[in-house]
């Protein structure tokens, strides 16, 4: 019982300790990790993020810098301008925003097209801004850490009592009830000083009004399907709305820029039937509906040319029919229009392997690795050495895909034990 009760000492300690001032609000919160610490996660994790959710938007690069000029102007005005702040457009058809720490903040394809000008275009990047300003990912990962480790406390604690599985389960229930109560506070308090920045930078803050009063249309007409991701990480309500409209009766008027943005956006607009078929082909797809799928997603090569994702698409669908020559020419348009994708190297890559041209193989599954690490790239090298009768090479891809657990985790043991059979 005493080591226990000093592990609560020093826990309790940690948390006296671990209190920083929110620079947003100037309030007191829970802080275990250094701002040092949150910017060089936030490099880290940026282009995973990135590569992970479909990489830059890259049929239009000058939206990009709009995107990234809106942004900087805001990030100007914020409470924390020293941040390394960068700003990315995502190809990703889903509607959705987001900010990792030390201002690393992305805004998917999809979500433009749902806005109407500058100014909500504002109001969603000054949000993500506050997010990071705030140092909330820093606060949220905090009160993670100290959630853990208190009910690892008291489970032990208890564990030898009847209230061990009570102490369990009421854990988990108040804890997942604390941290979305703790985010709900967060969204409020990025709307507010959000508005702020964007009144800060000359913008109307009724576009934060607007916005929100999109979204909770939105999704009290459930057209909330494609919406989910951006529900889930920022749910609309009226109480937002509410407060947005009191807080921007204490904020001067700005500009909207609508033309500005309508400009900026065109090129989304003209490809919105591209995508919309690209989308299309995606479901039917799922549905293992392939040749509507092809239908479909070469309608929109045809639309829009230069979108490496619909000749990505083209591939797996051709991979999936096993006709690998012609999913080896799509997935190699693919990688001259988007060079900058994992995945467009990779999957080139296990095409060519199936068709047996290893050096081709190994080029490209070892390129997309540059890009992202995959236990799938290290698995299929695995392969290719192994075929070639490289068996130290292949046995520690093998390895290393292994780590990853599941269906390609247990593949690469079992690889890994028939080399080892061999001696």
């Amino acid at each position: 019982m005493i080591p226990r009760l000093i592990t609560c000492c020093a826990l309790t300690a940690s948390l006296l300790a671990g209190c920083a001032v929110n620079p947003v609000t100037g309030e007191q919160q829970l802080s275990l990790i250094s701002q040092g610490q949150e910017v060089a996660l936030g490099e880290q994790q940026y282009p995973i993020n990135q590569q992970q959710q479909g990489g830059e938007y890259v049929v239009d690069p000058a939206l990009q810098d709009y995107v990234s000029r809106v942004g900087q102007k805001l990030a100007k005005v914020s409470d924390q301008p020293q941040l390394p702040y960068e700003f990315v457009v995502l190809n990703n058809s889903t509607p959705n925003a987001w900010a990792l720490p030390g201002g690393k903040i992305a805004v998917n394809r999809g979500l433009l097209t749902l806005l109407d000008d500058e100014a909500e275009l504002a109001a969603v990047l000054g949000h993500e801004i506050v997010h990071a300003a705030a140092r909330h990912s820093a606060s949220a990962m905090s009160q993670q850490q100290v959630l853990g480790a208190g009910l690892a406390v008291l489970g032990a604690t208890t564990q030898n009592t009847a209230y061990g599985d009570l102490v369990a389960l009421g854990g988990q229930l108040g804890g997942s009830a604390y941290i979305a109560r703790y985010g709900r506070s967060n969204e409020l308090e990025a709307d507010k000083y959000g508005m702020k920045y964007m009144a800060a930078a000359g913008y109307d803050p009724e576009g934060a009004v607007r916005l929100q009063q999109k979204f909770v249309r939105l999704k009290e007409g459930r057209q909330s399907g494609a919406l989910e991701a951006l529900f889930a990480s920022h749910p609309p309500s009226q109480a937002r709305v509410n407060a947005n409209i009191e807080y921007a009766k204490q904020l001067p008027d700005g500009t909207s820029n609508r033309a500005a943005y309508q400009r900026a956006i065109a090129q989304l607009k003209r490809d919105a039937d591209a995508y919309d078929n690209y989308d299309q082909a995606m479901k039917a797809a799922a549905n293992k509906q392939y040749d509507q799928a092809l239908g479909l997603v070469r309608r929109a090569q045809q639309q829009q040319p230069r979108e490496a994702a619909f000749f990505q698409l083209e591939g797996d669908l051709l991979t999936q029919k096993e006709q690998y020559q012609a999913a080896y020419k799509a997935y190699d348009s693919a990688v001259q229009k988007n060079p900058g994708l994992f995945s467009h190297w990779l999957k080139r890559g296990l095409v060519a392997a199936k068709l047996n041209n290893y050096t081709d193989a190994e080029r490209d599954l070892t390129r997309s690795l540059r890009y992202l690490e995959t236990p799938h790239a290290h698995y299929y090298l695995g392969q290719v050495y192994e075929k070639q009768g490289e068996v130290r090479n292949a046995y520690s891809h093998y390895q290393t895909a292994s780590k990853a657990g599941g269906e390609i985790g247990s593949a690469a043991q079992a690889r890994m034990q028939a080399l080892s059979n061999k001696g």
